[in-house]
């Protein structure tokens, strides 16, 4: 059963990170994201869910203005062939979340480690990252170094 967002919370609070979280009206993309930009500050993430031919998945999880050409993003991380868009069965099933909440945070109900989870090295450059905690009426916010303690503790590597 996935977690729920106050499970999440108290999850990352197990693991002694320190987050901060901002409620808001649903935000389904990024562009319904942006008027928020003076309001939570830090790194915005874009959160691709896609699959290749043999039915892996990955979770692509970009700097909000990172253009992903889904063409030729499998070159950079090393699929089977080209990648699709996942899902949202999978996407539910796997992460625990719907269209419109894709989040890093995710991670956290993937227990069988289906999905591969890539971190964006432009994104990484900020110290605090923004992502939907698991729904997306919230954002919550993160350093970047405590991103990837979390998702090692939810065994994906980065």
């Amino acid at each position: 059963m996935a977690l729920t967002s106050d499970e999440l919370l108290n999850y990352l609070g197990k693991l002694n990170i320190t987050v901060t979280t901002a409620q808001h009206p649903p935000l389904h993309t990024v562009a319904d994201s942006k008027p928020l930009r003076g309001d939570i500050a830090g790194g915005h993430t874009k959160n691709l869910f896609v699959k290749d031919k043999k039915d892996q998945y990955f979770l692509l999880t970009v700097d909000e203005d990172a253009v992903v050409d889904l063409k030729t993003i499998h070159h950079v991380i090393a699929t089977a062939g080209k990648v699709s868009f996942g899902k949202p069965e999978a996407l539910l099933d796997l992460l625990g979340v719907v269209p419109g909440a894709v989040t890093v945070f995710g991670a956290v109900n993937d227990t069988q480690g289906r999905v591969s989870v890539f971190l964006d090295t432009q994104l990484m450059e900020n110290e605090v990252i923004n992502g939907h905690p698991l729904v997306n009426d919230a954002t919550t916010s993160i350093s970047a170094a405590d991103l990837v303690t979390f998702l090692k503790a939810t065994g994906h590597e980065p």
